[in-house]
């Protein structure tokens, strides 16, 4: 019996053992897939980030009636410029940018006066209005004059590219795009719409600074000049310019009378100012600004002969930030009109750190250009979480008021990272829209969002910005 009972004992004790590491092995094997299959969002991630750089920046254009029925677009990756896990309160958040339209896009012909007229026909593609149009994607826009690369990470509308301003330590800038036209003087081989000449354009650029930004602004952004002779005299200048964080226009004469009396760019003996205040209200380089695309738009108007009824505008997000009128900028001259718009990144004291900003959506045209153009029902990304632990959710309100008097689409409570689409399905439409399941067309919106933490706190409501138009009715039956 004792000899049985031994056995029975270690046969106990033996099976005890077996099952023990069973499982310990299984929970083991747990432990390991749960490792290995946890972090879902940053696969989701990574192949979203090979999406980015593959994918057109706009998606395919369908019917209206078969948008409900449309996959959203990708989630956009969270790269090194985006989110961060912060003690205390999420950040208040930014629309990062709208995803445009692609036949709502500005479509330029570069050809001369004399082309055209020979051919008796505009380009059925073109708009005559555009003089110049680069969204930094595809093949490459001849400038005259070129300098800086391009980031295939970063660009208004995501999946394309953008313009690099880099700015190292203590350097000025590197980055530039000079574009020549009309009765230009100088570059004359590379030139566009040769042959014509302009006394008013409007140009704009969508700027990006990345979160961490530092130093206030580059003093340059951009500028539209009157060339009057080949060695790059300056008969005009219409400035934008920073001024610490905010921008403002420095509009310049280099006229007496009838005649120009600059020699030389930047002949600043013979330049008569013609003010730089107001600056805007809007610090487009402060970093409470940074981590989305900023509209810049700017308007140059030259005076009548003999009259001082000159203009020079600028818009920052839809809405005029600054402008000068009644100006004399050419006195009785009126030999040149407007030839030229540079792109620039200069920075007179140097950056005090390594950086760098985005340029994209670059236009030129003889009527205004405004902010992007979407559908009606837009696809919106949201800027990069950034607060205490993971994000919970967000909401998002769309205005057609620029002082955000009441809204006209508000969103559920969004779980996704950063991306919704203005419908039925992720909100309400109410105010003048109620009852739509679209925004109205043609029309200028702003938008609005805050963000909320695991924990339940909300972040504050951003202020309306974010501005951008929908496609008007005609555009719509192209597709």
């Amino acid at each position: 019996m004792k000899h049985n009972e031994i056995i029975k004992s270690r046969i106990f004790v033996f099976s005890a053992i077996v099952i023990f590491l069973f499982c310990y092995k299984v929970a083991s094997g747990q432990m390991e897939n749960k490792t290995i299959s946890a972090p879902k969002n940053l696969r989701l991630e990574a192949a979203d980030d090979q999406t980015q750089k593959t994918s057109p920046k706009v998606q395919p254009v369908v019917p209206v009636g078969a948008m409900e029925k449309r996959a959203t677009r990708s989630e956009p990756p969270t790269d090194s410029y985006g989110g961060l896990n912060t003690p205390g309160r999420p950040e208040e958040p930014r629309i990062d940018y709208v995803v445009m339209s692609e036949r709502a896009k500005p479509k330029m012909d570069t050809r001369s006066i004399w082309t055209r007229l020979k051919s008796k026909i505009s380009s059925p593609k073109s708009d005559n209005d555009i003089i110049w149009y680069d969204d930094f994607n595809g093949a490459a826009v001849k400038y005259a004059e070129s300098k800086g690369g391009l980031d295939d990470k970063e660009s208004f509308g995501g999946g394309g590219k953008s313009m690099i301003a880099l700015y190292k330590k203590g350097d000025h800038g590197e980055g530039d795009r000079k574009v020549f036209f009309g009765d230009t003087p100088t570059y004359q081989g590379d030139a566009v719409r040769t042959g014509e000449k302009f006394d008013e354009i409007y140009w704009r650029v969508y700027v990006k600074h990345p979160f961490g930004w530092t130093g206030g602004g580059p003093d340059k952004l951009s500028r539209a000049i009157s060339f009057h002779a080949s060695d790059w005299s300056q008969a005009i200048i219409a400035h934008v310019w920073t001024v610490g964080e905010a921008l403002t226009l420095d509009p310049v004469s280099g006229i007496s009378g009838s005649n120009a009396v600059t020699k030389g760019y930047n002949n600043f003996d013979n330049f008569k100012w013609l003010g730089n205040r107001p600056v805007s209200e809007f610090k487009i380089s402060s970093a409470k600004e940074a981590g989305w695309w900023v509209s810049v738009e700017s308007r140059a108007k030259l005076n009548t002969p003999g009259k001082k009824d000159g203009i020079n505008q600028l818009w920052i997000d839809g809405r005029l930030a600054t402008e000068r009128r009644n100006l004399d900028w050419r006195g009785s001259y009126t030999a040149h009109g407007i030839n030229a718009v540079f792109l620039e990144t200069w920075w007179n004291n140097g950056s005090p750190v390594n950086q760098r900003r985005w340029y994209d959506e670059f236009v030129i045209s003889t009527k205004p250009i405004g902010p992007a153009v979407c559908p009606r029902n837009p696809e919106v990304v949201k800027t990069p979480y950034r607060g205490p632990g993971e994000q919970a959710g967000w909401e998002l309100e769309i205005t057609d008021n620029p002082n955000g008097n009441g809204y006209v689409w508000k969103s559920v409570l969004l779980k996704s990272p950063r991306l919704v689409r203005v419908d039925t399905q992720n909100g309400e439409f109410s105010g003048a829209l109620n009852g739509q399941a679209q925004l109205a067309p043609g029309t200028m919106y702003f938008s609005r969002v805050r963000q909320q933490s695991q924990e339940g706190t909300w972040s504050d409501w951003s202020h309306w910005h974010q501005a951008f138009l929908t496609e008007k009715e005609m555009d719509e039956k192209k597709r």
